[in-house]
């Protein structure tokens, strides 16, 4: 199974729906956004352009928590506010938005996969039996749009330039 992994996407809807056709093509199956979706709405964008499982965190740059959840709901997408955590095939995955928070769980040695936003900035490191991931920015902020992708099958992450897809 292919997980998609995005941050930051910042309301970005070229970009997002860039990312979106290729997770479809790619048969991605789960898609982890780890923060700064921005206006509620875009999560119905996602929906109506990605029918596999959504996950996620609010990130920094978000409307009020209960418009947020609102639109979650009706959109089928599971949302946290700061935190959440997820078993898939077995993998346990930690998301959070920060880098600090994701720096001191991946210290736990409790989770496989650990990602984060934030700082828009791609970054991935194997720490013990963690991968410590920071997928950049979705839209093109202050770097290059980027996301990863991490396949169950084989264990491998890699991060991909938006631009070159």
């Amino acid at each position: 199974m292919k997980i998609a992994i995005c941050s930051d996407s910042h309301d970005n809807l070229v970009n997002i729906e860039k990312f979106l056709k290729w997770c479809n093509k790619h048969r991605v199956q789960t898609i982890i956004h780890c923060g700064d979706w921005c206006a509620p709405s875009i999560l119905e964008f996602y929906r109506k352009k990605f029918k596999g499982e959504i996950f996620g965190v609010y990130g920094n740059v978000h409307a009020d928590e209960e418009t947020v959840e609102k639109f979650a709901k009706k959109y089928k997408i599971k949302i946290k506010e700061d935190k959440l955590e997820l078993e898939i095939e077995n993998i346990k995955i930690f998301i959070t938005h920060y880098p600090d928070v994701a720096k001191r769980t991946a210290t736990k040695a409790k989770y496989d996969l650990i990602f984060y936003g934030h700082d828009h900035t791609p970054w991935m490191k194997k720490i013990g039996k963690s991968y410590i991931v920071n997928p950049g920015t979705l839209a093109g902020m202050f770097n290059k749009a980027t996301f990863g992708v991490y396949d169950t099958a084989s264990r491998k992450m890699e991060l991909v330039l938006l631009e070159r897809i």
